[in-house]
């Protein structure tokens, strides 16, 4: 059973090789990762316009996985995806360079295998987005029922601004009926203001009274 689940999950898969590039593997590495899990178009537009001199090399075999995928084993070149893109090291040229005094340096000239595999995940897509178009119909009742439930509680909200209302007209109403205490008072400042004024001519009528006695006490001295 396991077996059977592995070959129906496989998928199909174009492998290009470069042996012995004349290239540092570490040097192609570094490409290399770039386009690892990419889209095999996305890849190469990356590739054109890297700085690197490995790109070239890279680019070359990724060009040919894609016309082996599309002309052995008929894939559409659009649903290629960059499943597996590795660098091996291959043999090393040795090499001497003189030096001084009799001497020679060592100079090391290395290469490289590049590996680049394809998949195409076209099919697999497919059947990845048909399956949700059939778990669609339920969403569309939860929604109906989600819908109803938002109506009915929305319908209560409506009676909030009466309380309001109602709570600004008992705050309206309270300073309006405190307003008549205040005049009484206001009345009674006006009554005491006309009562002062009559007191006060009664004070200046007992002064001329006196005055008008110490006047007759002087002709009554004055004809003795």
């Amino acid at each position: 059973m396991g077996n059977n689940a592995a070959s129906v999950e496989e998928l199909p898969r174009a492998v290009a090789r470069a042996r012995y590039v004349r290239v540092t593997p570490m040097k192609a590495r570094r490409v290399v990762d770039l386009i690892r899990g990419r889209k095999a178009t996305d890849a190469l537009a990356v590739l054109q316009f890297a700085p690197q001199a490995a790109s070239l090399p890279v680019s070359k075999v990724l060009a040919s996985a894609m016309a082996n995928a599309e002309n052995n084993l008929q894939l559409d070149p659009d649903t290629l995806v960059i499943s597996a893109a590795y660098v091996d090291e291959g043999p090393t040229l040795k090499r001497f360079q003189p030096r001084a005094q009799g001497r020679a340096y060592r100079i090391r000239k290395r290469t490289s295998h590049i590996t680049v595999e394809l998949e195409s995940v076209g099919a697999a897509t497919a059947v990845t987005k048909a399956k949700p178009a059939k778990k669609a119909a339920k969403p569309a009742v939860e929604q109906a029922e989600t819908a109803v439930e938002a109506t009915e509680t929305k319908a209560p909200a409506k009676k909030a601004p009466a309380k309001k209302a109602a709570a600004t007209e008992a705050k309206a109403e309270a300073p309006a009926k405190k307003a008549p205490a205040k005049k009484p008072a206001a009345k009674k400042a006006d009554a005491d203001a006309p009562a002062a004024e009559k007191k006060a001519p009664a004070r200046k009528t007992a002064a001329s009274k006196a005055k008008a006695d110490d006047a007759d006490a002087a002709e009554k001295g004055s004809a003795s």
